[in-house]
């Protein structure tokens, strides 16, 4: 197992890489130019550069999450191949630079979806919640300009305010887009980009939908095994993967998540560990990665990737908002409780190795 830290960039995440090695056990960097929009050019110079500050500072830049697919193709308009073209070629040179595993996501409109990125919670700290009955009583303008105001200036990949601005423009857009239609537009996508991807061994990591249900009318189709099943039929190479996200997939009591891991291990790639506590109405807040803290079930999951996946990238995923920290930290991507699901997860695993005969 590789451990990684998901980091936002030089200038646009306020912690630093400095910060970041005096947390034990983390060997990679998961990193992205996250002020590269769905379908822009990414030019080889600021990829040398990340990568080499990366490297300077003694982590590996191996993951990159969020080279977001533009919404051409997953609608399949007419200049869709344009826009492949573009991932293509950001695919080589990212590929050139010892990028190995690309986490996106095949999510119409929103990449995610929270009604409070701050809710309160009993002892005082904060964190991404979802209220299930505002979001289907409510206009999704309401839900985006909500999260936006927020954000503040944080950048949010998924949720960028040029995208955002033509809300209705783009909702229009997918009104003929179904799951069956959607599932044509992505197999599409991946016919044109595995063969390059096996030629310079890039292994694509699709991210579950979050939440996993449909909402606001939109298509779904990365949200429990037998989507997972489904995606995966569209290409059968071994280009073609997960990112599989346990707080993504959770909400659905229905995933049995080492039971998913189990399946799909050969073509898991990269983990969003994650815990979320969901209630009975179908509201869930995202909670310490205690496994006894929420629905999520940290230590099974861990022994399942420990017996079944043990090389695979991970990273601990979203956490709350710890000693007042959400007055300067991106929602979700604070340092305080990430860095305590480091060091959990990483107790389970050293406990883990230490009972192998």
């Amino acid at each position: 197992m590789e451990m990684t830290w998901r980091w936002y960039g030089r200038g646009n995440d306020e912690i630093t890489l400095d910060n970041i090695r005096q947390i034990p056990g983390i060997d990679g960097i998961v990193w992205s130019l996250h002020d590269k929009v769905a379908g822009a050019i990414w030019e080889e110079e600021r990829i040398r550069d990340e990568v080499l500050y990366i490297q300077s500072k003694g982590f590996t830049a191996e993951v990159v999450e969020s080279v977001n697919v533009h919404d051409s193709i997953k609608i399949g308009t007419n200049d869709r191949d344009y826009y492949i073209d573009i991932y293509i070629d950001t695919i080589k040179k990212l590929a050139k630079y010892g990028v190995k595993v690309i986490c996106y996501n095949f999510m119409p409109v929103f990449d995610w979806t929270r009604t409070d990125l701050y809710k309160k919670m009993p002892d005082g700290s904060n964190a991404l919640f979802y209220e299930k009955k505002l979001v289907s009583s409510v206009e999704p303008k309401t839900i985006a300009d909500q999260i936006l105001l927020s954000a503040g200036e944080k950048t949010m990949p998924g949720w960028e305010r040029e995208r955002l601005d033509e809300l209705n423009t783009l909702f229009t857009a997918y009104k003929d887009v179904d799951d069956k239609k959607l599932l044509e537009n992505y197999r599409y996508f991946l016919k044109r980009i595995i063969p390059i991807c096996e030629e310079v061994d890039m292994k694509m990591a699709v991210h579950p939908d979050d939440p996993p249900f449909p909402i606001f009318g939109l298509p779904r189709i990365v949200r429990s095994k037998k989507h997972l099943r489904d995606v995966l039929s569209l290409n059968n190479s071994k280009c073609h993967g997960l990112t599989l996200c346990t707080g993504s997939l959770a909400p659905n009591l229905e995933n049995d998540l080492p039971a998913i891991i189990k399946e799909f291990a050969d073509r898991i790639y990269f983990a969003h560990i994650r815990n979320v506590k969901v209630f009975e109405n179908g509201d869930f807040i995202e909670v310490s990665h205690r496994a006894c803290e929420g629905n999520v079930d940290t230590v099974k999951v861990l022994r399942t990737y420990f017996n079944h996946n043990p090389n695979v990238y991970i990273r601990p995923d979203h956490g709350r908002h710890l000693w007042e920290e959400e007055k300067t930290c991106r929602p979700g991507y604070g340092l305080y409780d990430r860095a305590l699901g480091v060091a959990y997860i990483l107790g389970i695993w050293d406990t883990l190795e230490s009972e192998k005969p």
